[in-house]
Order: C-alpha cells, then structure tokens, then sequence
C-alpha cells in the first residue's frame, strides 16, 4: 500500500526515508496517512521509524516538507540509544500514529503538562520485527503517560493485527498477564534512556501506571482533533511542517511537482555507513 523511498547516507544527516502511496504520489507520513485503517473497528495505521533491538534513533522529522523520517542529531552527533543493561536498543517496534499531534500549547488536564509538539508514539509488541518505514494496522492495548522535560509524550501500547498471537491480546491486562514483566520493563526503559546522555530520570504521570484501552483510545482522538487543527491552520503551528498531498481542504496542500522537486535537490541513496560503534556497547548504572 506504501513504500519509501531512500537519500543520502544511512547513519548520516544526509539520510531521509520518503514516501510513496499506492498510486505512487509522495505524501506524508504525517498528514497524507490516515489515522485509522478501520475506524469501526479502531484499527489504527502505525508508522515504524524503529525497528525493535536496533540502535539508531530515527524520527518522521515534523519540521521539513513531507516530513522524511531522519536520524536525530545532538550536540552535532548522529543519535543512537545505548544499550541499558539488559535491553537492547529499543525493545518493541517503535512508531508513531499519522494525523496525530500532541499540542504544546494544551495543558493535558490529566497530567497536568502540555504536548511535546509531535505525533503521538507506539511501541507495537509483536512478535514481528519491522523494517525501517512500514505502515502497519495495529490496535491498541494501553497508554503510558511519560513526562519528558515538563511535557506529556504519550506512549501507547499496541499489536499489529496480523501478529500470531493477536487476538489473545485485546487490552492493557493481556499485556500484563501474557508477557509478564514486559510492562515493567517498558516503563524502566522510557525511566532511564536518556540518563547515558546525562540526563535525569524521566518522569510519570499516574504513577507509572499504564492506562488500558478506552482511555488510549480517547487520547489519540485527542491528538487526531489537534491534528485537523494543525493542518487547517486555525491553531499555532508549532513549528510543524504540514506541507501534504491529499488533504485536499488544507492551506498546505502541494502538487505533485511541487513535492517532487524536494527529493531531486537531495543526494541519491549511498551505501550504508557503519553504525556507530557505541552500539555495541552496554551501559550499567552504577548502584548506590
């Protein structure tokens, strides 16, 4: 249904991954993909920017045209995230869910922060790894409220329907009873990710306690009612990037050449560099 499309150099700031519909238009993993794959149903699209146990933290970068999913960089360095003992780089297929947007300028009245300013994250728990940019149809399990340098960044748990196991997992609880310690896991990972860069602890809301299904549900509505905002321009834009090409009623529409003329400025796909060698390495906290 989707396929990308590749420039530049993996592991490099040249590198950014597009993306072709069906009819091979680009568009947006942002905007141009729809939230839901079935709204009867709630099955919602997923974006994969991570695909589970690798390293390299890659983002649908919000603030450039059609929104390429792209490495981070910090501090003028490629990002990678360190290998926590015993995690490996990230330990589900990490994504985000198109037409979604966790407003900065929303106080979340539950939390009591405002958005982050990107889409809203999922951390698919299959037994599948995904490959670098496949949209896949999940359905939701839970949510878990991290609080990230005084923002709400919403982490919502999630299985691909196809996945074997899928119709044994139909809430938070299935989690929780079926790969036990797996909750637990997932909260100490988001806790202490950052803290090899030098960081504290990441925060929570309730405690660290995972919300079940309803509740996910009507925070990512939430964010898809932000989205239509965002996209219709009738709220600040927060820096985001909305230029699309199949909202047909947005002020940030683009025609096809107009898009096209994006990718010929950049380089073609080169081979791939190597990873950084950190990612071998394993991180341990020291214990008081």
């Amino acid at each position: 249904m989707y396929r990308v499309e590749e420039r530049g150099q993996v592991y490099t700031s040249s590198y950014k991954l597009y993306f072709r519909n069906a009819q091979g238009q680009l568009i947006s993993p942002l905007h141009d993909i729809p939230l839901w794959a079935s709204e009867s149903q709630n099955v919602f699209n997923m974006v994969v920017e991570v695909p589970r146990w690798t390293n390299a933290k890659m983002e649908i970068a919000t603030k450039e045209p059609l929104n390429p999913i792209k490495q981070d960089v910090k501090k003028g360095e490629m990002r990678f995230v360190a290998n926590i003992f015993p995690y490996k780089g990230y330990i589900w297929n990490y994504g985000a869910l198109p037409q979604t947007w966790e407003d900065p300028t929303h106080t979340d009245d539950l939390t009591k922060y405002r958005g982050d300013n990107d889409p809203i994250d999922v951390c698919e728990i299959g037994t599948k790894v995904y490959e670098r940019g496949e949209v896949i149809q999940v359905k939701v399990l839970g949510t878990l409220a991290m609080i990230d340098e005084g923002e709400t960044d919403w982490k919502i748990i999630a299985i691909n329907i196809k996945d074997p196991d899928a119709d044994k997992f139909n809430d938070i609880d299935d989690v929780r009873r079926l790969k036990p310690g797996y909750l637990e896991a997932s909260v100490d990972w988001f806790r202490r990710y950052k803290v090899p860069d030098g960081k504290p602890e990441n925060q929570f809301a309730f405690n660290g306690e995972f919300k079940d299904k309803d509740f996910a549900i009507k925070v990512i509505k939430s964010t898809h009612a932000f989205w239509k905002t965002l996209i219709m321009k009738t709220s600040p834009v927060g820096e985001i990037n909305c230029t699309n090409t199949t909202v047909s009623d947005s002020p940030f529409l683009c025609s096809e050449t107009n898009a096209t003329g994006f990718l010929e400025k950049l380089s073609e796909h080169g081979s791939s560099d190597s990873e950084s060698m950190e990612v071998n390495n394993w991180w341990f906290e020291e214990k008081n």
